[in-house]
């Protein structure tokens, strides 16, 4: 079981991660980190300044939404943070980030699924990341948070979240989680950057299909797959995989 001051620590650290790869400005935004063994996440405080943040700011909060530990009030995202670690934690989700990072939010605000159109796609996510549906007038009001938690889980119902780590929430933003809260940042610089490129490349051609699905296949399976050969091998011979390397 990690301690909650070191997951404080993990989740402080991975909020200013999103400062250094500029995913976001002002307070926007959010980090979170789960530990199984207590059942407890940790988030960023709501509104307070990037520059500002210590870990004081990190809340700490159970699965049923008891804030547990702190005068400050944990991210208005906090619900849905808990709705995605209430489904996706069995699958080995440890960390969701939230960003408006601006190419993932335009496409979350056209309100489409993104193709791969790729192999920068592929290597990160397996085939086309959704984007949920509208929320009814009465969601919005019963539960915003909690619905749009929901309304992700259901967009991801056909799909593994280990190797579709990311959702769009229509008209709102992008969601990625990852099995820590540093591989959930990093989906999210990944998903920023294959925004922008689809983005581009739907200016030069509103056309462009999407990759072949052999292709596909070959860069999902050569870092997923059963017999991945993609990294370096550790003493106990299994595959050494670092989100630092180099893409190829």
């Amino acid at each position: 079981m990690e301690s909650i001051h070191e997951l404080k620590q993990e989740v402080l650290e991975a909020n200013l991660a999103l400062v250094t790869n500029k995913l976001v400005i002002s307070t926007w935004g959010n980090v979170s980190g789960y530990d199984p063994e207590s059942g407890i996440f940790v988030i960023k405080a709501s509104g307070v300044p990037y520059s500002a943040l210590r870990e004081e700011h990190m809340v700490a909060v159970e699965l049923s939404g008891k804030i547990i530990d702190t005068k400050y009030r944990p991210s208005s995202d906090t619900n849905t943070h808990r709705i995605i670690y209430s489904h996706f934690s069995e699958k080995g989700i440890r960390g969701i980030v939230h960003t408006h990072s601006q190419y993932a939010s335009i496409w979350a605000q056209l309100g489409r699924a993104l193709p791969c159109f790729g192999t920068t796609h592929a290597d990160y996510f397996d085939g086309e990341i959704p984007c949920t549906e509208e929320l009814t007038d009465d969601e919005i009001l019963e539960g915003y948070e909690k619905y749009t938690g929901i309304s992700i889980i259901n967009a991801m119902r056909d799909k593994d979240p280990l190797r579709v780590p990311a959702a769009f929430v229509i008209h709102h933003g992008p969601f990625a989680w990852g099995e820590t809260p540093e591989k959930g940042v990093m989906n999210s610089v990944v998903l920023e950057y294959i925004c922008k490129m689809a983005i581009m490349m739907n200016i030069v051609d509103p056309n462009i299909r999407p990759l072949r699905e052999a292709i596909l296949r070959k860069h999902q399976d050569r870092k997923y797959g059963v017999n991945a050969y993609y990294g370096q091998i550790s003493k106990s011979n299994q595959p050494i995989k670092s989100d630092k390397q180099d893409k190829e």
